[in-house]
């Protein structure tokens, strides 16, 4: 049998041992500096990822860049006569050195540097783009030669490999510590979906919901509750993907984008309440939706009041008394508690509720 050579220089062996075991971004983009330093030495690297579509929201630097944003939309002509491109050099961009120098992208981000060539590996999934590794290099430097230019082209599939496990491992990170808050939410109706709208958790409320919202009561109340998640909530999750997308210089918080109301077209007592969680410490995956449902109609239902699953028994046993109109004293008197205590408990039954009086409590239990 022949014998195995190794393809790739020994020096940048240990540096990718570490870009195989990076667990996060951090080690991720550390090892990716230590690849690069000993591939092309002395060179300036960048690192951006989620692109919108082409705008980063994540950009790491070697050292600090001007305004410390990165503006890429001077890509955006040039990906889309050349599309699914792995590597582009600046003269590829701009076809001689007069017309770089002119450049938006020269003046803010090479000049100041003392840079003069600049060449990225572009990383796609189908037609997105995910990630770019920037590499810019003096002019006494020069561009790669070939014999770096053939070890970049060996590295880029180390590096693509290394990126795709990077998200499957947030995705699962994700996914695991995500269960664990929901489950907790049980009995409410809820719905968790990956970023490409696959279901990632779905409980047995949420499936009986959507057959609601589908069928209508008669006959989900018969059938069996296997239907997809409804049209209207899936949009309403397309919608809050745009809103995601007027944010790309941010770091994406729940906040930035707010929640989407979807109220059922004929049942408006049927409502899912959808909102975007980012994956803790990504870099790569895609937030995940949340899909919280409430049926205004069983809310009536005192037993069956999806709020209600939040407060402890004892804040239960208080919130109906307070429905049926008993004063603190009284409440306190009934339920062997002192007044201070009643207090207390009416003041986490209105936190968790989100109210801010009795009379509003009254009207939710009715």
């Amino acid at each position: 049998m022949a014998r195995r050579r190794n393809i790739l220089e020994p020096a940048v062996q240990k540096p990718l041992l570490r870009l195989h075991a990076a667990l996060d971004l951090p080690s991720f983009w550390k090892a990716i500096q230590g690849i690069i330093n000993v591939a092309l030495p002395g060179s300036f690297v960048g690192l951006t990822l989620q692109h919108n579509p082409i705008m980063p929201m994540i950009a790491k630097w070697s050292h600090s860049i001007p305004g410390g944003n990165f503006n890429s939309t001077f890509l955006q002509d040039y990906l889309r006569a050349h599309p699914q491109h792995r590597f582009v050099r600046s003269t590829d961009i701009f076809s001689n050195m007069e017309k770089l120098e002119k450049s938006e992208f020269y003046q803010k981000y090479m000049e100041p540097l003392k840079r003069r060539y600049a060449i990225g590996l572009f990383f796609w999934r189908g037609q997105r783009l995910i990630c770019v590794i920037v590499i810019m290099r003096t002019a006494r430097q020069g561009e790669p030669n070939p014999q770096q230019t053939k070890l970049l082209q060996q590295l880029y599939p180390q590096f693509q490999t290394a990126l795709h496990r990077l998200g499957s491992l947030e995705r699962e990170h994700s996914t695991r510590i995500a269960l664990g808050e929901f489950l907790r939410r049980l009995p409410l109706p809820t719905i968790l979906l990956r970023w490409n709208l696959t279901l990632i958790y779905q409980n047995r409320a949420a499936r009986e919901f959507c057959a609601l919202w589908e069928k209508g009561p008669k006959i989900a109340r018969v059938l069996k509750a296997d239907d997809p998640i409804p049209f209207e909530i899936l949009e309403g999750c397309r919608a809050l993907k745009g809103h995601w997308q007027e944010f790309p210089r941010a770091e994406f918080t729940p906040a930035s984008t707010g929640d989407e109301i979807v109220h059922h077209p004929d049942r408006p007592h049927l409502r899912a309440t959808i909102s975007l969680h980012p994956i803790r410490s990504a870099g790569v995956a895609r937030p995940q939706f949340l899909v919280e449902c409430e049926d205004f109609h069983s809310a009536r239902s005192r037993e069956q009041l999806p709020h209600m699953v939040r407060l402890t028994r004892r804040e239960q046993d208080i919130t109906r008394l307070v429905s049926d109109g008993r004063s603190n004293q009284e409440i306190a008197d009934n339920a062997g508690l002192s007044l201070s205590m009643v207090k207390k408990h009416l003041h986490s039954v209105f936190r968790k509720l989100e109210i801010t009086s009795r009379s509003q409590l009254m009207a939710l239990m009715r």
